[in-house]
């Protein structure tokens, strides 16, 4: 199923990806530093709940689109297969 996100959607999502590739770069030149472990953990710390939001908010938007497709459709089994998948994937 296609997801069709709104401008402000792809805008916020675009945003918060770029931030967690900075994060990911200046952990990388930190580790090509021989950084203190300590600090790089912070720092991947960081990165790893940035990334968290983005997917609770793809997620949330997956979920919603689900649900208004299942119960606007009769094939309501395979939409909800669909988000169970997802919701699993995100738990594992």
């Amino acid at each position: 199923m296609k997801h069709v996100h709104s401008w402000s959607e792809k805008h916020d999502l675009t945003i918060r990806l770029r931030k967690i590739k900075g994060q990911v770069e200046a952990i990388e030149r930190m580790v090509e530093a021989d950084a203190n472990c300590e600090d790089i953990l912070f720092h991947v710390i960081v990165a790893r709940g940035t990334l968290k939001s983005v997917t609770e908010k793809v997620l949330n938007s997956h979920i919603h689109l689900c649900l208004e497709d299942a119960a606007s459709h009769s094939n309501c089994h395979n939409s909800l297969r669909l988000l169970a998948n997802a919701l699993k994937r995100y738990v594992s």
